[in-house]
């Protein structure tokens, strides 16, 4: 029998996504995506609002996930935040949850639905997390 085990890694995003505090949180994002899926949860505890740029960055930061077969989760959002995603309709593109504990537990759900056959209760989805 094989565990297969993956690696959730959790971003803090900075308080301002633009310019070139955006351009290196997408660099540092993109480096932890491997040819393997890329599974990212992006914590968003400290940004206040989102602009049109922060909102096309997170929307880079999903296109380069999905190109590794991955995903990217946004955890802790605050609700101005909250309410520029849900304006922009990225609440139907992102999964968001209110802390990163949930968002880095969704994972283990995706990876026992992509391992069907690993389906007695013993049998675990060990993810390492790193945070940054």
């Amino acid at each position: 029998m094989t565990v297969r085990s993956f690696e959730v890694t959790v971003k803090q995003a900075p308080a301002n996504l633009s310019g070139a505090a955006g351009r290196h949180f997408f660099q540092k994002v993109v480096g932890f995506m491997t040819i393997g899926r890329a599974f990212i949860v992006i914590d968003l505890s400290q940004v206040c609002q989102l602009d049109r740029d922060d909102i096309f960055l997170l929307l880079c930061c999903l296109e380069e996930a999905i190109k590794c077969d991955g995903n990217v989760k946004l955890s802790a959002v605050p609700p101005e935040a909250r309410a520029a995603l849900d304006a922009h309709g990225l609440n139907r593109l992102f999964e968001i949850f209110q802390t990163t504990t949930d968002a880095v537990n969704s994972f283990n759900r995706v990876a026992r639905f992509l391992a069907p056959s690993l389906s007695a209760p013993a049998e675990q989805f060990p993810a390492s997390i790193t945070a940054a």
